[in-house]
């Protein structure tokens, strides 16, 4: 018999027909009562056997172990669910020693302790969500942008360049690492490399995306990015996911626009296909919130706060406006900032939740920011302090997004790249694109991982990603 997904029973509340089951056990009671479940959705279907049942089977029906049921589905007695089935015959698929079982060992084990053993805890109730969740919401990225006829470009893992300027990149090279070829003035001979070059693995694939924007008009990437950060924080990844849509002809308030747009579609996207999920992390966040002192809960329960991002507009503001906001807060006047506050200064997770959070109570999109503290790429204002960027700030997270309007002046391009000590020469091809038919463009960055943190209230960045990257941290 071909398996059906308890997903599908649950949801048709139908009985009186055959149906094969494969899954895990949650819990046998009873040595009758079996909750099952394969990972298609938050719930157990019960499976009830005979008291006659081998004993042999009996025995070996564990938390953990992994079964294939054929039976019925009939209506059911209990409380909690409409169906169960009716057992006619169960096979062993794999046991599980719940001498040695992690989740069997742990009643209700906690996140840090999950991401020890990350190759498990999938299996978890909160944990099933979060990655449903991750999967929808990748869905819908893409649905977004196909509907809207984008087209997807997969850009290089590996690169030459470094489009932050950062230089917080993991290198690439095939040269043995204890006695690599060396130049005569003793720096290394990457020519002898595999690549003929220093090569990095990407930060970021805009760049390459604009060039794909420069033909096609609408394009977006979503890959894999990586930085080697040495930030051991709650916020932060070695490996990580982003989106980045660039738009041709596009300026800095249509980027806004997509910006806004793709947020509120997304997350009603989540909500419309994951409702279950969504609110049983909804339930999970409430019990976190109470252990945390009454001052620092949110004011917002998870639904309610994605239904208030949906129902109401960005709050549009200067960078300027921000800093004025800030310093004249009570919070700055008591001191209660980590971080100082003037222009200037690239506002911290702190500065950015103040303003979301506390004053605006909404999310807020900040534009105009000093070009000191921005990318050579960002289209310069005619105020010659400022760059026509753009980040959105959202509640418990502070940047969900960053973008600009991109330099699109061959001029002015290279006059900043030059200030910034950037090779325009090992550049060209970035340059060629303002040599040959320039247009006004803009595009923005989202970083998955913050996207899922949001839409499913998990608070540090491990735990909505499967196998986290972090310094000092590659298992799995």
């Amino acid at each position: 018999m071909k398996r059906t997904k308890i997903k599908d029973i649950l949801k048709n509340e139908e009985s009186g027909y055959q149906v094969n089951v494969k899954g895990w056990v949650r819990s046998f009671r009873n040595n009758q009562f079996i909750a099952i479940n394969d990972g298609s959705c938050m719930g157990n279907i019960q499976a009830v056997i005979s008291l006659e049942t081998d004993p042999e089977i009996v025995k070996n029906i564990t938390t953990g172990a992994s079964l294939s049921i054929d039976g019925t589905v009939i209506p059911s007695l209990g409380k909690g669910q409409k169906v169960e089935i009716k057992v006619d015959s169960i096979t062993i698929l794999g046991l599980c020693n719940t001498e040695e079982f992690p989740l069997q060992l742990k009643n209700k084990p906690s996140l840090e302790y999950l991401r020890e053993i990350a190759h498990l805890r999938f299996r978890t109730n909160t944990f099933g969500a979060v990655f449903r969740v991750r999967h929808t919401l990748a869905y819908a990225i893409h649905k977004f942008y196909n509907d809207r006829g984008f087209v997807y470009m997969h850009t290089p893992i590996v690169t030459a360049s470094d489009a932050e300027g950062a230089g917080e990149m993991f290198c690439v090279t095939t040269l043995p690492i204890n006695n690599p070829p060396r130049n005569e003035d003793g720096e290394i001979n990457y020519k002898e490399d595999f690549f003929g070059r220093c090569t990095n693995l990407t930060v970021s694939g805009q760049l390459e995306a604009e060039l794909g924007a420069m033909a096609f008009s609408e394009v977006y990437t979503f890959g894999p990015t990586f930085r080697a950060e040495n930030s051991n924080t709650a916020r932060h990844l070695a490996e990580f996911w982003m989106i980045e849509p660039e738009v041709a002809f596009n300026d800095i308030v249509d980027n806004m626009d997509l910006a806004e747009d793709f947020i509120k579609y997304v997350i009603a996207y989540a909500l419309e296909h994951n409702r279950e999920d969504i609110e049983f992390l909804a339930t999970r966040l409430v019990d976190e919130e109470k252990q945390k002192p009454m001052n620092e809960r949110s004011e917002m329960g998870l639904v309610e706060k994605l239904e208030f991002v949906l129902n109401n507009s960005f709050e549009r503001i200067t960078y300027t406006e921000a800093i004025e906001v800030l310093l004249n807060s009570t919070h700055y006047k008591k001191k209660k900032f980590q971080y100082d506050v003037k222009w200037g200064i690239d506002m911290q997770s702190e500065h950015e939740r103040y303003l979301v959070e506390k004053h605006y109570k909404k999310p807020v999109i900040v534009t105009g920011y000093p070009k000191d503290i921005k990318a050579f790429y960002m289209r310069q204002n005619d105020d010659g302090k400022t760059v026509a960027a753009m980040d959105i700030l959202v509640p418990g997270i502070g940047e969900l997004v960053g973008g600009s309007q991109r330099e699109e002046r061959l001029d002015k391009l290279t006059q900043r790249m030059n200030e910034m000590h950037i090779p325009t020469d090992e550049m060209y091809w970035y340059l060629d694109t303002r040599k040959f038919g320039t247009v006004p463009h803009a595009g923005f960055g989202l970083g998955f991982e913050r996207l899922v943190l949001f839409v499913t209230g998990m608070t540090n960045i491990r735990d909505v990603i499967p196998f986290p990257r972090t310094p000092k941290n590659a298992e799995f």
